[in-house]
């Protein structure tokens, strides 16, 4: 098999080639998200990167075809043997290798050139002849504390791409007729030297039908354009959280169904509530009094005000727990998080003489050393 300047697969993506399919499912998507047609509009290059970053994946995600790229560093549906760039060690008992050789045959049709015909699929996409489902799209939205807490609907406008209205989603015009060439299967025989392979259909690129391309999406059956959506943030969204909207990503190839939208949400932070999954996190401070005497405090929640009961003795950074005053679980409706407080003992300033001589009450009438054991608990 003639060799090919194709870039390593591996290589395309930025793995090595003992990266673990998790590794290069999050490699491909952080690729696809950056060079991504609808994001680089215009960008022959990214839509050439993206075409190879699908084509990496579509190998590499794939037990099997992984295996055959990884022995004979390509892939090719219905190979069996061969040799190619960057293999292992050839397996025991194959000899498939016909480099240097060119058996000439009937209307000049060479071994070499018939093999290209047979492993285009490792080359070049081939454009599909039946419809398939659109690509799936995401969607970073930044939204509010609030916003995240009680849900929202947002306004967004993004590009995706639309079933063409001049050809119907057919990609061609007019009515298409059957391709004489290869009787409406899409593959041809050729026989060389004895040996007889099925190639894909020079005269209808494997379609089985003969059409005029329509010129409004160049035989795809698609056309970029805007759309703007009114979106439904459910309560209780975090940073990083998915949400689906069914049917509104790209239309599919040839009339083929739409893929869907996914919404990610990036919650900007509040000045007091600290969120941790469905748990908020607080800090209030107290009095000297109320921390020795105990108390009952007003504290700020989602909901508004609650009552805290603060128990006599409490020390500064001991921290409370206000059960289903948390936020909102996305994932289990109905479910809600818990409030923790922390409370902080405020010391008061000794503003005045009538102050000072207080406090000095207070330590005679105290005159236990919160230190006494100190040092003995840190000597050797």
């Amino acid at each position: 098999m003639p060799a090919t300047t194709k870039q390593d697969y591996y290589e395309l993506l930025g793995v090595s080639r003992k990266a673990s399919p998790k590794e290069i499912r999050q490699a491909y998507r952080k690729l696809a998200r950056k060079y991504h047609p609808d994001l680089n509009p215009g960008d022959k290059s990214a839509e050439e990167r993206f075409k190879q970053i699908q084509e990496a994946y579509e190998v590499l995600s794939d037990h099997k075809k992984r295996q055959m790229y990884d022995q004979f560093g390509f892939y090719a549906e219905g190979y069996s043997g061969g040799r190619g760039p960057g293999a292992g060690p050839q397996p025991a008992g194959v000899h498939f290798d016909f480099g240097g050789f060119d058996f000439g045959g009937a209307g000049g049709t060479s071994f070499r050139d018939l093999f290209s015909q047979f492993f285009r699929g490792s080359g070049e996409q081939p454009r599909p002849s039946q419809p398939q489902r659109g690509a799936d799209l995401e969607y970073e939205i930044e939204i509010t504390f609030w916003e995240a807490i009680r849900g929202a609907v947002k306004k967004i406008t993004f590009l995706r791409t639309d079933t063409c209205g001049d050809c119907r989603g057919s990609g061609a015009l007019g009515t298409q007729q059957l391709c004489t060439a290869c009787g409406g299967s899409g593959q041809s025989s050729q026989t060389v030297r004895g040996l007889r392979f099925n190639v894909t259909c020079n005269r209808c690129s494997g379609a089985g039908r003969l059409r005029t391309i329509c010129r409004s999406c160049g035989g795809e059956g698609v056309v970029r354009r805007t759309e703007t959506l009114d979106i439904r943030i459910p309560a209780g969204v975090q940073t990083g959280s998915r949400v689906r909207v069914p049917g509104r990503g790209n239309a599919g190839p040839l009339g083929g169904p739409r893929g869907d939208l996914y919404i990610i949400t990036r919650v900007q932070p509040h000045p007091y509530f600290v969120r941790r999954g469905d748990d908020i996190y607080t800090s209030v401070p107290i009095k000297v009094t109320e921390a020795s005497l105990g108390a009952k405090i007003e504290v700020p929640t989602i909901d508004g005000r609650a009552v805290l009961r603060i128990p006599p003795g409490t020390n500064s950074g001991q921290t409370f727990r206000l059960r289903g005053k948390g936020a909102p679980s996305a994932s289990k409706p109905g479910h809600r998080g818990d409030q923790f407080v922390e409370v902080q003992v405020v010391v008061p300033r000794p503003v005045d003489e009538r102050v000072r001589q207080l406090l000095r009450d207070l330590g005679q009438l105290d005159p236990d050393d919160p230190r006494h054991d100190l040092f003995a608990r840190a000597s050797v």
